[in-house]
This record gives C-alpha cells, sequence and structure tokens, in this order.
C-alpha cells in the first residue's frame, strides 16, 4: 500500500467516524417549533401538577373546564408604570392545542419583582372561543384565587373565567389581574386535524 492510500484509507476513516459521532451525538432536527412546543407543554404540565399539588380541590376545575390556559411563570414588576408578560400553553380535553401570549400594563402602585403561574379556566365554549380568537381581555372585576390548600373550595366563574396563581418568588399579598390580554396561536399539527 502506498504512501498516498494510506492516507487516502485513514482520511475516510476519519471522516467515517466523524459522520457516525455527529448522527448518535447531536440532536434530531425537528420541524420548525416543534421542540419549543414540547419544552413548553412539558412546562406547563409540571405546573398543572404544582397547582393540584398544592390545592388537590382544583380537581373540578380542570374535570369540569372547556379548556384552560397554563402560564408557569408570568413575571411582573416596577413602580408607578408597569406590566405583566408570559407565555402559555392552551389545553382542550387535557390536550395541548396552542401557545398563548399574556401582557398587562398597570398604572399606580405595585408590588415589584414578582414571579408566579397562572391558570385561566374556561367554563363556556363561548368563553373558550373568544379567547381563541384573540379578543379575550381581563375584565377589571375579575380577580384571581391565590392558590393554597382548600382555597378553591368558595371559587367560582366569574363571566366564564375562573383565574387561579400559584407565587413562584417575590410577595405575592394579591395580583392584579384586571386588564391582562392574551395571543393565541394553534399548533399546526391541530388546525390540520381541526380543518378535516
Amino acid at each position: 500500500m502506498t504512501m498516498q492510500t494510506r492516507r487516502q484509507t485513514r482520511w475516510s476513516i476519519g471522516a467515517l467516524a466523524a459522520a457516525v459521532v455527529a448522527v448518535v451525538v447531536l440532536p434530531v432536527r425537528t420541524p420548525a417549533g416543534t421542540g419549543e412546543h414540547a419544552s413548553m407543554t412539558h412546562e406547563a404540565q409540571t405546573t398543572v401538577e404544582d397547582f393540584r399539588r398544592t390545592d388537590p380541590e382544583l380537581s373540578r376545575f380542570f374535570d369540569g373546564a372547556v379548556g384552560y390556559a397554563v402560564f408557569p411563570t408570568v413575571g411582573k414588576g416596577a413602580a408607578g408604570v408597569g406590566g405583566a408578560y408570559g407565555k402559555g400553553v392552551l389545553f382542550e380535553r387535557g390536550t395541548a392545542v396552542g401557545q398563548s401570549t399574556l401582557t398587562q400594563v398597570t398604572v399606580g402602585p405595585q408590588l415589584g419583582g414578582q414571579a408566579y403561574s397562572e391558570i385561566v379556566f374556561f367554563e363556556t365554549p363561548e368563553a373558550l372561543a373568544s379567547f381563541k380568537k384573540g379578543e379575550f381581555t381581563m375584565a377589571a372585576q375579575v380577580s384571581a384565587v391565590i392558590s393554597a390548600a382548600g382555597a378553591s373550595a368558595q371559587a367560582r366563574y366569574a363571566r366564564g373565567v375562573a383565574v387561579f396563581t400559584l407565587a413562584k418568588a417575590g410577595l405575592m399579598a394579591e395580583v392584579s389581574i384586571g386588564g391582562q390580554k392574551f395571543a393565541y396561536h394553534p399548533y399546526a399539527h391541530h388546525m390540520k386535524s381541526a380543518s378535516r
């Protein structure tokens, strides 16, 4: 075997080894957004478990609602003019069907540095349809129930929704949810199945 043939053989073996390592080590490429959807859905499901653990009586809302939006982390802060933002997942019959964003602009005294989880339950198909159309804004008189053992026992729907929050960081004496606005984007696979 000549020197040049040996070099070519070594190069071919090296290239083959690199290709094998790339296939084994590198993650499989998924369609755009699929990995993010899976990650967000997992985070939302973990958040649901946190709420259920904190207040087992919430099961009646999970079982009876036509749908619910789960926001694992809503960040809220600033003094004077502030705001809140969070990304979440909408579930129908226990299946993740789309992604949602929550935004809120507030004026006046407020607690700084809040971070909390939020679940919005929809009692009626009409309330859920409004949310999915992007027409849903939280009415000023709707208030959130801060989750704790037994806190949901007396909770009721107001205007077709019930809202629960769970502290993650910072002070949590109360959460003002009036004026929260929501945008909704269905997952592509759900859009295809819904159009059939």
